[in-house]
């Protein structure tokens, strides 16, 4: 089986000026978090789509999804965790509770606020995951990347070539990655926000994915506006 987690459990106090979360907020014609739901309900390998909301969002989520989806009875609305992995283990603790999986069985976990992710991108996630049983979505770093511990100095300008952006989605076998985060000490789950850095840490292969430049993440008001203009730009 085959499951999407939207995560949108964020309050995006990034954003500025606003109560309400960036997932939320107006992307040309419609919210943010119902242009992201939609490239994933028009993929149909798969079996549901899980959206992760803040508590006091989850009734405006729920109704949203039913103004601008036809097939809502596909998607699921669940209360976000604390953390992002603590909002990624509520998924996986429905599907398990609600499905019979098997080791096979994959999980694409994606920002509810990069919703220009393509078809291609979310179908190499899904063989990446099938094969690999985890991988990220990236991009070659474009900037020197500057090392500083205290933020006045740099310490160290490693090669540019070796490394690269993380966007999402991230995806992974459930039962793999289950296990490994209910694995984690307590001081180690207080550290570790990232799926894929989970599985690193516990000597396990991550498999990269190319992103795509357009595949932004919404987090500042000039985010919002780049992504209006990636809109009006198809």
């Amino acid at each position: 089986m085959i499951f999407a987690a939207i995560l949108a459990g964020g309050i995006g106090s990034r954003m500025g000026g606003t109560d309400t979360p960036k997932q939320f907020l107006t992307l040309g014609d419609k919210p943010v978090i119902v242009h992201t739901i939609e490239k994933f309900v028009i993929n149909s390998k798969f079996d549901k789509i899980i959206v992760l909301s803040p508590k006091s969002f989850i009734n405006h989520t729920n109704n949203l999804i039913k103004e601008y989806f036809d097939e809502s009875d596909k998607i699921i609305v669940l209360e976000g965790g604390e953390t992002r992995n603590d909002t990624i283990m509520n998924s996986i603790n429905y599907i398990t509770e609600n499905f019979d999986i098997d080791e096979d069985s994959i999980i694409v976990t994606h920002d509810s606020v990069r919703p220009f992710v393509t078809h291609r991108i979310i179908e190499d996630n899904i063989n990446a995951a099938k094969e690999f049983g985890a991988c990220d979505t990236v991009i070659p770093a474009t900037d020197t990347i500057v090392e500083s511990v205290d933020g006045d100095v740099i310490k160290n300008i490693p090669i540019r070539d070796n490394y690269y952006q993380g966007q999402t989605p991230q995806s992974f076998k459930i039962n793999k990655l289950s296990k490994l985060i209910n694995s984690l000490s307590v001081d180690e789950t207080n550290i570790l926000t990232d799926a894929c850095k989970i599985f690193v840490l516990k000597g396990e292969e991550v498999h990269l994915v190319d992103g795509e430049i357009t595949n932004i993440k919404i987090t500042y008001p000039y985010d919002l506006k780049l992504a209006n203009t990636i809109l009006k730009g198809n």
